[in-house]
């Protein structure tokens, strides 16, 4: 390989691995660990592991923890997602009151004040809103090595910025559980939807036997 080859890929890599190398601390955002559990964050914010909401039980258990900031804070509400039990996933909110005004740029800013480097990608990327939906959003910023990933993006349907912070490893193999859910689901949804109707059948059954024997000895013709 000739020595302006050389240089070439030298530059390259460096152009790459500039941001990772001075990149901050990503396992943790504010006084939360991206390494945490369920009951480690349920104490932290304060709540109880019943708390958290099932989104899927199979084939991995994913579960939902919503905690709510003060009104002065500028995040507004933070959504952990677990897999079988592991914080893999937090979707940060923020307060569109106590963020007003604020152009992208000085989110970037401030973030890249903690973590280094901003990247700015041409990506999408899958973000859990506050109304239990799933959208596609595009990044406007990211920060990242080998193990985290957090990216600024702008929700179509929320008045402020969202920033998705994500363990790779783990948001991987909760995407493929998600989406094998969902296959199962589809796959039963017929199943479900003939054993609920003969639920409701015997359900009404029950109700009017119920108020047969009620009104048997008391009817007079």
């Amino acid at each position: 390989m000739s020595k302006l080859k050389v240089l070439a890929v030298l530059i390259a890599w460096a152009m790459t691995a500039w941001p990772l190398l001075h990149a901050g601390d990503l396992s943790r955002y504010r006084e939360f660990e991206l390494d945490s559990n369920l009951l480690e964050v349920a104490k932290q914010v304060d709540a109880k592991v019943e708390d958290a909401k099932i989104i899927h039980e199979r084939p991995a258990l994913i579960q939902e923890l919503s905690w709510r900031a003060g009104s002065d804070d500028a995040v507004k509400q933070i959504q952990f997602r677990f897999y079988r039990g592991d914080l893999f996933r937090m979707v940060v909110h923020y307060n569109r009151y106590n963020t007003q005004g604020l152009t992208a740029q000085d989110l970037i800013d401030a973030t890249s004040a903690i973590y280094g480097e901003a990247l700015r990608p041409t990506a999408e990327i899958a973000v859990n809103t506050i109304y239990g939906s799933n959208e596609a959003a595009e990044v406007i910023a990211r920060w990242e090595d080998a193990d985290w990933s957090y990216n600024l993006v702008r929700l179509k349907f929320e008045p402020s910025f969202t920033l998705a912070v994500f363990s790779k490893r783990l948001d991987s193999l909760a995407r493929a559980a998600i989406d094998e859910a969902i296959e199962l689901d589809m796959q039963e949804a017929p199943q479900r939807e003939i054993a609920e109707k003969r639920r409701e059948e015997m359900s009404k059954t029950a109700e009017l036997e119920k108020a047969r024997q009620a009104n048997k000895p008391r009817f007079r013709p």
